[in-house]
């Protein structure tokens, strides 16, 4: 009977509402990415929503409503796909090379028969939602594939962006957001939002800097825009077809920033407390883990067992010297792993890391630092041990390390038998790292509506809507968005009144010394006198003339 009520409630409320027919587009083969569209997907097709989604990770269960196209196989594969080799090289790649894996390789995706189907299609979508931002390589390896954009002006619909990590600067003047790099910092900026003289330089500096190499980089994109769609745009027109976006982020973790209603931040979306169940045996494993339990996972992508033999005994010291709390340890193949596994450590291929979280015998996660499983740490209270590896993990974990909720060991290399054990001590027995972060973890979960919740309302609002949400600034120029040409009319103006006053004050000295050398002449009294009169009524006439001149030129401006 509990049941029922909802079901008939559903019921009710969706004969009330017409669904959206919804189009996904999700081109990024990267799991950890695909985590958060997913979620909301389903949502919005469990909602009553038509979803048709484009994506390289098909579900297996598909739910009512859900209409996937697989781009499975297009491009290689990422998950458990970097050994501690790759993991060195991929953070030494230049720009040239990123941009071709994660630019031009994502982008030429349009070419394949599923995406090529989507373009010549005959459904009439209401809007499509489409990831357009990966921001998670370090400086200056980072990309974007706007390129995509372009089914908002081939399918004359608009566009929901999703933004996998926080709101990059580069893009506000594309969608006519306001950024301040005086109190706001770059995304790839470890600074606080009270900054120094010289912090407020250097994240001035390198924001911009930044701004103008990714710019460059994602202009070229247009080509595959005309090569495929047949639009003749440029990346900056295309932004124009973006109605909302959702933004990863939450202020309680990145800050207070300024941005338009269009701008919504629905950070942990992912998050899903009805997540999958443990297996019996990782559950009887926890539930006798009345000491504690460290959770260890380097995500989707690394292979921990493939790390150097010294680092891995390393690791089986510590785990050992911390007993008798256990550790659960994601490793993607078990036969690789170095012998000599401590008894207090479980080893699987793959842990359902939210359930792992809302288990009270949880007390630390070992991470690279990740922007979704940092997000679902912080939701459940545990404190951190940060190893990055490379991209935005360097700069989550000096976040979280700032806000006393982690402790950030910088990197692989800094790693000792006595680093580690330090570090695990510390946010184990240390009541600061759980009391800060069960307080960061209060702020998080705070809202009004659930992240999930929040997308979908503004979601359909768009739907309903349209571009009601978009800046007006997106129709200016970057030079009329600072107001530039407004500067130069102002300047121009003083320049104009300065250059009259100069030339009124040189003329008056030719009138006054001009009258003077009158003096100079042997002339009667009297003669002298008339002269000074009428010097004096020529100035006078001069100064009202002059002042008649400034007067109609000020008008005429």
């Amino acid at each position: 009977m509990k049941l029922l009520l909802p079901i008939f409630l559903t019921i009710i409320a969706c004969g009330w509402c017409n669904g959206l027919q919804i189009l996904g587009i999700f081109p990024l083969n990267g799991k950890s990415h695909w985590v958060m569209a997913e979620r909301l997907m389903t949502s919005l097709a469990e909602r009553g929503h038509q979803v048709d989604v484009v994506t390289h990770f098909p579900l297996k269960k598909l739910p009512l409503n859900y209409n996937q196209i697989s781009l499975d196989g297009t491009l290689p594969t990422v998950v458990n796909n970097m050994n501690a080799t790759n993991v060195t090289a991929f953070g030494n790649l230049d720009v040239a090379k990123l941009m071709e894996i994660a630019g031009t390789r994502i982008c030429e995706l349009m070419s394949h028969k599923q995406l090529q189907d989507v373009l010549k299609t005959s459904k009439d979508y209401d809007l499509i939602i489409i990831e357009t931002e990966k921001s998670d390589f370090y400086l200056p390896q980072m990309f974007t594939f706007p390129c995509y954009l372009g089914f908002g002006s081939h399918l004359n619909k608009p566009i929901v962006g999703i933004i996998t990590s926080g709101f990059p600067e580069w893009l506000s003047s594309y969608i006519g957001n306001p950024y301040n790099p005086s109190f706001t910092p770059g995304i790839f900026q470890s600074l606080s939002q009270r900054m120094t003289f010289w912090e407020r330089l250097q994240n001035t500096v390198l924001t911009n800097l930044i701004a103008g190499q990714i710019i460059s980089h994602m202009n070229k994109q247009s080509d595959f825009v005309r090569k495929y769609m047949n639009i003749d745009a440029e990346i900056p027109d295309l932004y124009r077809n973006v109605a909302a976006i959702l933004v990863n982020s939450h202020y309680s973790i990145n800050g207070i920033n300024p941005t338009t209603p269009g701008v919504i931040e629905v950070g942990g979306l992912h998050i899903n407390e009805n997540s999958d169940p443990l297996s019996p045996e990782v559950k009887k494993w926890l539930d006798e883990s009345t000491q504690g339990c460290v959770f260890f996972t380097f995500g989707s992508m690394v292979r921990i067992e493939t790390f150097p033999k010294p680092l891995i005994e390393t690791f089986y010291k510590v785990f050992k010297r911390i007993a008798p709390v256990r550790v659960l340890m994601k490793v993607a193949k078990k036969e690789d792993l170095l012998p000599g596994l401590p008894k207090n450590v479980m080893v699987q291929p793959w842990y359902p890391q939210v359930t792992v979280f809302k288990h009270k015998n949880v007390k630390a996660f070992i991470t690279h630092g990740g922007l979704m499983g940092t997000q679902e740490a912080i939701y459940f209270g545990i404190p951190l041990v940060g190893i990055p590896l490379f991209g935005d993990q360097h700069m989550n974990l000096k976040h979280a390390a700032n806000k006393k909720v982690a402790v950030n060991l910088g990197s692989l290399d800094n790693i000792t038998e006595e680093t580690l054990y330090q570090a695990l001590d510390t946010v184990l027995y240390d009541e600061t790292y759980r009391s800060n972060m069960k307080r960061l973890s209060n702020l998080f979960r705070e809202r009004p509506m659930s992240a999930i919740d929040t997308a979908i309302y503004w979601i359909e609002y768009v739907g309903r809507n349209g571009f009601i949400l978009q800046s007006p600034a997106m129709h200016l120029t970057w030079w009329q968005q600072n107001l530039l040409d407004i500067y130069a009319f102002i300047l121009a103006c003083v320049a104009v009144v300065l250059y009259i006053a100069v030339l009124l004050i040189q003329k008056l000295k030719n009138y006054i010394f001009g009258c003077r050398s009158c003096s100079k002449q042997k002339i009667s009294e009297s003669k002298k006198k008339n002269q000074l009169f009428i010097c004096k009524k020529n100035i006078v006439q001069f100064l009202f003339f002059q002042y008649c001149k400034i007067v109609k030129c000020c008008i005429n401006i």
